[in-house]
């Protein structure tokens, strides 16, 4: 499901439940020493995924190991993405001369508790979301908007070095009951829950585009992707001000 959403040129795999193989590198065994066994499971399954990108792509087995804001050290010359959620793990990459950035996320098809639409959505993306259930009830539109911000988040953190709240992000759906569209923006006001270092933090001012990305809705599961063109992303050294945070969807 996660291969038909991401351009040509781009290695995806995916799996309903864990894959056995080669064991983990020394230092991504380290990050997981003290997790239960189904976080380790997940955390080696998703890495054994994108080892078979990389290797489709003639890149040779590396870890994987999160680096210091959560995210997963690539090889240079390339770009990837991993997820996992209960009865589905994926993994993409690409290379630096195919897209800037990716980002890949899955959720439950289900809704969101109401107290976590309310942290995540604004109230004019809840009224966007009204409208796409009353022509499309059967599509879990809370839960595609969530899944979108976090695959926009994926894409923002590696290029900007910094945490991005919810409600510092945008997203605007289309589509119809399996698959469709999606387009997230930063925008300025956010509350950015989370201790910042830079309270005037304006996500809208740092010159990080909107994004166009896909979804599609399967049996239990719902995935967004994007990939950021390349020549879209602000360069190192030209991002706004950053600061310091752990991103919710390190993996």
């Amino acid at each position: 499901m996660i291969r038909a959403l991401l351009p040509a040129g781009t290695a995806a795999r995916s799996s309903g439940g864990e894959l056995t193989g080669p064991g983990l590198f020394e230092a991504e065994l380290r990050q997981v020493a003290g997790a239960s066994p189904r976080r380790r499971a997940e955390y080696a399954t998703v890495r054994r995924l994108a080892r078979a990108c990389l290797a489709e792509l003639g890149e040779a087995p590396v870890p994987l190991a999160r680096g210091a804001g959560g995210a997963p050290r690539w090889p240079a010359g390339t770009v990837g993405s991993l997820t996992h959620c209960p009865g589905y793990r994926a993994a993409a990459v690409a290379r630096t001369r195919d897209a800037d950035g990716l980002g890949i996320d899955a959720e439950p098809r289900a809704p969101l508790p109401a107290r976590v639409l309310t942290q995540v959505a604004s109230a004019a993306e809840r009224a966007h979301l009204d409208a796409l259930a009353a022509a499309e009830p059967d599509v879990p539109w809370c839960r595609l908007l969530f899944s979108a911000k976090e695959s926009y988040y994926k894409v923002w953190y590696p290029a900007m070095g910094c945490w991005l709240g919810f409600d510092d992000a945008e997203a605007v759906l289309d589509g119809g009951r399996h698959r469709g569209w999606f387009t997230v923006r930063p925008v300025a006001g956010g509350a950015r829950r989370v201790r910042r270092a830079d309270a005037g933090f304006d996500a809208a001012a740092t010159g990080f585009p909107a994004l166009r990305g896909r979804w599609a809705a399967g049996p239990g599961v719902v995935v967004t992707a994007i990939a950021a063109p390349v020549g879209s992303l602000p360069r190192p050294g030209q991002a706004g001000r950053t600061a310091t945070g752990m991103p919710r969807w390190a993996q």
